[in-house]
């Protein structure tokens, strides 16, 4: 059963029962996007970071990066001018940079309903869900593998809530699909299901081709050839490894132009040094390769500098998440970012706990304030995380928006209008007297502070009354009641019948696979 159909009944009356309803209205309007008011944190001046970037451009001009199975990329990086001997390709110092020249610092990412179009880059951010979990886990269910159903539940939560922006891309694995047939599925989710913009599928350049063929059935191939309609994430195999899956992905979409996250994906210690600078120069040399190639494939193909760092427990060896070395490379990524013209995406809500518990916050908060400082115009990963990205988290989801919710207020500022310095309140109340009822606390009632869903600032009589519950147990309420109340966004009935089509046709000409 879906999770919203066990969900226990639990009392959700006065506040909490008010934010029970505006979180399970349908469509729930926010801005597109957060238009940041408050400057990216520069942790270093720029001779630092000038050093960084020179020990990533030793990196590439020493010891070189492999291009396994792409002679295509190969022979684009040879008429360029590198240096390439078999699979191995060296640069000079700065010619990486060069070729990265073209890509553009901001662009348009054009979502199905063009109210809720995004702009990246810039000071600008869109919020995403995590991205490519296997298992998905709720307070009735506990955790299971994921099924197509859990991701269409994802899709319509993200497009709900006016913390998110973007309807992410594999938010989590459909298990109950073949797997190469799962990405039709999951683009026609997106599609259907909601009308943010959304990410397709990289995990073989056929598939990734097939996201960009239903993006045109949606936009029109005109429209699509000039304007990026859908992102990939392609991941570097770190360390210092391209493989043909991602950089046939990547082609793929750039030769379409439509966006490319380019990530390396470094856990120091394993994939990358323990060394928070060394991981950082090793990123960047890798990113910049990625978005190099997008742009020998089509100058101008819009381009993401993805960051995903990571550290592990080096006496378990097993991966952690949410830790301070992490998100302190995060803020040196984002000068980088920003030096060389790029659009930043870091992630946001990490997490080694297995269920939403204090550990699971505790390190999300961590993580996702690193990205909100460092500058990040896309974070993948805002919300559901849990067991280092193998579990969606049904409950850790809705949880997360209540700091999305909260960035959304934090990234604004303060306004510095004259009303906001309440000098008629003053007049009004006097010293020694409370505000609470003044005509300025009146006007700015709706509006003073941000009020999370989730959070109980009730009397402890109150909540025990309620029924005592938590945070985990308010956040299964919340996600019952948004999917039951969710309305599928309208679409064409030609356009849908068309990629309903294209969906059956191509999965027709594929024998099954599941593994």
């Amino acid at each position: 059963m879906a999770a919203h159909e066990i969900a226990p009944r639990l009392r959700a009356g006065g506040r909490v029962g008010r934010a029970a309803v505006r979180a399970a209205s349908a469509h729930a309007q926010g801005p597109p996007f957060i238009q940041r008011a408050i400057a990216p944190y520069e942790l270093f001046d720029g001779e630092v970071v000038s050093l960084v970037e020179s020990k990533a451009d030793q990196i590439l001009a020493e010891v070189g990066l492999e291009i396994r199975g792409d002679e295509e990329a190969l022979s684009l990086f040879r008429a360029a001018g590198a240096n390439v001997a078999g699979s191995t390709v060296r640069f000079q110092p700065g010619q990486v940079r060069a070729l990265c020249a073209t890509a553009p610092r901001e662009f348009t990412q054009h979502a199905r309903n063009p109210s809720r179009s995004v702009q990246i880059g810039g000071n600008n951010l869109v919020l995403a869900p995590t991205y490519g979990s296997p298992f998905v886990r709720d307070l009735p269910g506990g955790r299971r593998y994921g099924t197509i159903v859990d991701f269409q539940n994802f899709v319509k939560l993200s497009n709900a809530t006016p913390w998110l922006h973007h309807s992410g891309g594999t938010v989590c694995e459909p298990t109950d699909v073949p797997v190469n047939k799962r990405h039709l599925d999951m683009v026609y989710a997106h599609l259907r299901c909601g009308d943010k913009g959304f990410m397709g599928s990289v995990t073989a350049p056929e598939r990734a081709a097939d996201g960009v063929e239903m993006a045109r059935i949606v936009f029109g191939s005109d429209f699509v050839d000039s304007n990026c309609v859908i992102l990939g994430n392609v991941n570097v195999n770190s360390p210092l490894v391209w493989d043909a899956t991602m950089t046939g992905a990547l082609k793929t979409y750039a030769r379409a132009n439509q966006g490319v996250v380019v990530t390396p994906f470094i856990l120091g210690g394993a994939m990358g040094p323990v060394t928070t600078a060394g991981a950082v120069a090793q990123a960047h040399a890798e990113t910049m390769v990625g978005v190099a190639l997008t742009q020998l494939v089509r100058p101008g193909a819009p381009a993401v500098y993805g960051n995903f760092l990571s550290s592990m427990a080096l006496r378990s060896g097993s991966p952690t998440f949410g830790m301070p070395e992490p998100a302190l490379g995060s803020l040196l990524v984002g000068q980088l970012a920003r030096r060389v013209g790029l659009p930043l995406r870091c992630s946001g809500a990490f997490t080694s706990a297995k269920v939403p518990d204090g550990q699971a916050m505790a390190e999300s908060t961590v993580s996702m304030m690193s990205a909100l400082l460092c500058g990040a115009n896309f974070i993948l990963h805002s919300a559901g995380w849990l067991e280092g990205g193998l579990t969606m988290g049904y409950e850790k989801f809705m949880m997360d928006l209540d700091l999305c919710g909260a960035a959304h207020t934090y990234l604004k500022g303060i306004s510095l209008e004259d009303d906001q310095f309440a000098l008629d309140a003053f007049a009004e109340v006097g010293p020694g007297q409370h505000f609470f009822g003044s005509q300025h606390t009146l006007r700015h009632y709706e509006t003073a502070f941000y009020e999370p869903a989730l959070s109980d600032s009730n009397s402890f009589e109150q909540w025990r009354d309620a029924g005592e519950t938590t945070s985990e147990q308010r956040a299964s309420v919340l996600v019952r009641d948004a999917l039951a109340n969710y309305e599928l966004p309208p679409i064409d009935d030609a356009v849908d019948e068309a990629l309903l089509d294209f969906v059956s046709r191509r999965k027709q000409e594929m024998t099954d696979q599941w593994y």
